[in-house]
């Protein structure tokens, strides 16, 4: 059996929306943009969207939007892709890192205050904003994370606690921009809101891979309007609305989506329910077979927090404490042997060149790089089958069952 990491779920309906953008001459610039940016702006709850050609184009220009450049920092986890940190060092900012927790593999609130008190004055100064992740699509703490950059500051550390219990312990910086990576989570929750929706901007991405694609994409989602409308200018090569095709009122950059692209878009989000529930049962199936290897502490989940919804962008497992990298990579090994596509989930952004040359090192995110060095990554796609989660179930068990 030959078991895919991912597999796009295309139908009918998708051929026939991108063969009708073919029938006409808007291929791009037309008006299957701002149609596909309407729908995605009311599914997220927010004002305004934006479309781009790819989550890394829609997270460089937040950063350009928020005049966030050289000298400036940003708080962010290295447990992401890499995209998350690339685009400050694009406008020469640099990440200041806040290990993930053990848990949900998200930073929280709490972390992020923590190491923002921890700063010298001069560097704290510098802080312009917080970029966390929701990971695999689960959602991190957004409300508490807007109530860190707005409430009234009452001492580091003082009050922090869950968002849903209480808020953490006040405004860490009146010019502090909380940006939501949410590549991975469209349509997950928390307090009923959907995630990309908090602070001053989200993301979104659509590579084939994840909840809805578009081939390749992303969208910016926001309730500020200057945002959006300065997303709009540097997309498009610093044009701005209604202005000529050669007027440029600022240094812009090629960051359009196609028609094409959005009338994926569009078709996929007229599934978005049925894809949300194929996403979630997959899951609930994955569950319920590797529940057993749970219970022998030999594969740790990744936990969700309490008050949110899920529509899983990967199924991740890590492997328990006692193991470690090379067992891991022997599983990935077999797994592949038996035909079955796997991966490690993520390689810790601070340990990438880059970032090494910034002064990262190993050691300086312990929970980040625990993790890393266990994670497997199974294949997780809407449809995928039962005997086929079986099959890969019944070949981990194997593994563990020969090795261990």
């Amino acid at each position: 059996m030959q078991i895919p990491l991912s597999n796009p779920d295309l139908t009918d309906l998708e051929r026939e929306a991108v063969l009708d953008v073919l029938k006409t001459p808007n291929l791009s610039l037309g008006p299957k943009i701002p149609e596909f940016e309407n729908k995605i702006a009311a599914f997220a709850g927010t004002k305004f969207a934006v479309a781009m050609s790819g989550g890394t184009a829609v997270l460089h220009t937040i950063i350009k939007a928020l005049d966030i450049g050289e000298g400036d920092y940003a708080l962010t986890t290295p447990f992401s892709f890499i995209a998350t940190s690339n685009c400050l060092l694009f406008e020469k900012a640099k990440p200041l890192f806040v290990d993930i927790d053990e848990d949900t593999y998200n930073i929280t609130p709490q972390a992020v205050e923590k190491a923002y008190w921890a700063l010298p004055q001069k560097k704290r100064e510098k802080v312009k904003a917080v970029i966390y992740v929701d990971v695999f699509g689960v959602p991190a703490d957004g409300p508490g994370f807007e109530r860190t950059a707005s409430a009234p500051y009452e001492g580091p550390g003082k009050g922090a606690a869950d968002s849903t219990a209480k808020g953490t312990g006040g405004q860490i910086s009146d010019r502090l921009h909380i940006i939501d990576d949410s590549a991975e989570a469209l349509g997950s929750s928390i307090n009923q809101r959907r995630c990309g929706s908090f602070g001053a901007a989200g993301v979104f991405a659509f590579y084939p891979n994840k909840q809805i694609t578009t081939g390749e994409g992303g969208v910016l989602v926001t309730n500020e309007k200057s945002i959006a409308r300065t997303a709009r200018s540097l997309r498009n090569q610093g044009r701005d609305e209604g202005a000529g095709w050669l007027q440029h009122a600022r240094l812009g950059y090629n960051y359009r989506m196609s028609d094409i692209n959005a009338a994926l878009g569009i078709a996929q989000l007229e599934r978005i329910e049925e894809i949300i529930k194929k996403r979630r049962k997959v899951k609930e199936m994955y569950d319920g077979y590797f529940s057993k290897i749970f219970d022998k502490g030999l594969l740790i989940p990744q936990k969700t927090p309490t008050a949110s919804f899920v529509v899983p962008f990967v199924y991740v497992l890590r492997l328990a404490d006692r193991f470690g990298r090379v067992d891991r990579d022997r599983l990935l090994d077999y797994l592949r042997s038996e035909g079955i596509q796997c991966s490690n989930y993520f390689t810790p952004i601070h340990l990438q060149p880059p970032y090494e040359e910034l002064g990262w090192k190993r050691g300086d995110m312990p929970i980040t790089e625990k993790i890393s060095e266990r994670t497997v990554a199974l294949p997780f796609y809407n449809n995928l089958k039962e005997e086929q989660i079986e099959y890969v179930f019944q070949k981990t068990a194997a593994f563990f069952k020969q090795k261990f």
